[in-house]
């Protein structure tokens, strides 16, 4: 499967003369908890020529776009941010982003922009932007799966991780880790909420399709306490916005200099 994500992504560096610095798995793969059917969520920054940047219309204005999607099929979901697009997004501790760069799965990754990305990964971390962008993702979801005597019982996976996300930034103030057996594993104590929680899990990576089934209420109550309670929390948080926009834009002429004076 490797050989033909990077064939996928070879042929877009051709088709749209670009660059391609990093590429990784995002989504359950990612996250410890794919199924039998699971596609592969490929994600993947990338960078134009020099002279497409010396316009007067920057990228991401009009048709210049600062994204390319393929179109998505059974097996391949794959989909690149532009460098600059990446950067501001690095710049405001985007969370989908702050997952891209520490996906445990690597597909590809050339240049050193990434490397010096994740060196300042600890600095960038803005706590509040984070918690909630993991607490609207646990609440929208709970709302809308897990309401109800019967519910689509895999849905839990998506509540219960962006909610081990947000206490494990609340606990150590710093980024999570992608794999949800880790998130368990630390934040979760011995008992019958954790039993559940790893029953789910075999049952999910064993190919149950885990559809429409009684609620289970100890998950239930665990993540509408946990919500409410986080949500609570985050009121408490002191933002601070360091100006990282000076660093960034030198990262961006590095990368340029270093990706096309080859």
């Amino acid at each position: 499967m490797k050989e033909t994500i990077l064939n996928t992504l070879k042929k877009i560096e051709e088709d749209f003369n670009v660059k391609i610095l990093y590429a990784c798995e995002s989504g359950s793969r990612a996250w410890g908890f794919p199924s039998k059917d699971s596609d592969y969520d490929v994600r993947f920054i990338y960078v134009h020529q020099q002279e497409d940047y010396l316009t007067i219309d920057p990228i991401g204005i009009g048709k210049k776009r600062d994204v390319i999607e393929l179109p998505i099929n059974d097996l391949l979901d794959v989909t690149g941010w532009e460098l600059t697009k990446a950067l501001r997004l690095f710049r405001k501790s985007n969370p989908p982003l702050m997952e891209w760069i520490c996906s445990g799965i690597v597909y590809y990754q050339a240049f050193s922009t990434i490397e010096k990305m994740r060196e300042l990964s600890s600095s960038i971390f803005a706590p509040h932007s984070c918690l909630y962008h993991y607490l609207n993702m646990a609440a929208n979801n709970f709302r809308e799966y897990l309401q109800g005597d019967q519910v689509k019982i895999k849905k839990y996976f998506y509540v219960l991780r962006p909610v081990l996300a947000a206490q494990w930034i609340e606990r150590f103030n710093e980024f999570p880790p992608l794999e949800f057996p880790s998130l368990v594993e630390e934040m979760v104590p011995e008992g019958e909420l954790k039993e559940e929680i790893e029953t789910l899990l075999k049952r999910k990576m064993a190919g149950d399709e885990l559809e429409l089934e009684p609620r289970i209420d100890v998950l239930n109550n665990f993540l509408n306490k946990e919500i409410i309670r986080l949500q609570e929390f985050t009121k408490t948080l002191k933002i601070s916005n360091p100006n990282f926009t000076p660093r960034l834009d030198e990262l961006f002429r590095e990368t340029l200099e270093e990706v096309w004076s080859l």
